[in-house]
């Protein structure tokens, strides 16, 4: 499996918060029975990045915490083409590094906890899943928070 980080910051990002990261995405693998080796691509941009991108891609002017481009639709049949290394492609995650900085605070956790939690978010979306309406939120938000609980980031 590959996990490629971007950091598109002037900062560069703690080893802890990368350890983080690439422990989410193969626990939500894990968790989802995704049993192909595949490759998703993480960036950690400012506000005014996924704004810009919010805004190209969605059409919604405006900050978010994070952005999910899942490749795969998750079609009964669908076949799954595969890169160059024999890994199936998931798609990009797009993580806003000042706004998990301020939902931390918000929500009285580490910077840690907060940037587990959107991958974890974020993986669930290029998994296949959304929650656009109510009964989708629930699954999704129960997947995510036994996904952080596997990792070691309950909630604080």
């Amino acid at each position: 499996m590959s996990i490629w980080i971007d950091v598109l910051i002037e900062e560069e990002l703690p080893k802890e918060i990368e350890n983080a990261i690439e422990k989410i995405v193969e626990l939500s693998l894990v968790y989802e029975k995704f049993h192909s080796p595949c490759e998703v691509s993480l960036s950690i941009v400012k506000d005014e990045a996924i704004r810009d991108m919010n805004q190209r891609f969605r059409r919604i002017d405006k900050v978010t915490d994070v952005l999910s481009f899942p490749l795969l639709h998750f079609y009964e049949d669908e076949v799954y083409e595969k890169n160059e290394m024999g890994e199936v492609p998931l798609g990009d995650i797009v993580i806003s590094m000042d706004a998990a900085k301020r939902q931390a605070i918000e929500y009285g956790h580490s910077l840690k906890r907060e940037i587990a939690f959107l991958t974890a978010h974020s993986m669930l979306h290029l998994l296949g899943y959304d929650h656009m309406e109510e009964e989708e939120e629930k699954e999704m938000f129960l997947k995510q928070e036994a996904i952080l609980i596997l990792g070691g980031f309950p909630r604080e």
